[in-house]
């Protein structure tokens, strides 16, 4: 049975998000994806935690799964547009 991969670090700069897992893989994500993330102070942004299953932030009321970022997924509490 495999196992998904883990979070062991995360980093920001000014436009980008970046997870490095446990398996050795990097993801870097636009931090636009993240409203939250974009707009929250350097502080807010390191006031996180890891879990098997993705990033969590208290405070900002963020959790990003890593099987999210693996698949590409931005901000899933956006609203979305309908078609008419």
């Amino acid at each position: 049975m495999s196992t998904s991969p883990e979070p062991v670090s995360v980093r920001f700069d000014d436009d980008i998000f970046v997870v490095e897992l446990d398996d050795g893989r990097t993801i870097g994500v636009p931090l636009a994806w993240f409203p939250r993330l974009f707009h929250a102070r350097a502080d807010q942004r390191a006031d996180f935690y890891l879990s098997r299953d993705g990033i969590h932030w208290e405070g900002l009321d963020e959790d990003i799964s890593v099987a999210g970022l693996l698949a590409g997924q931005a901000d899933m509490t956006r609203a979305k547009v309908e078609a008419a």
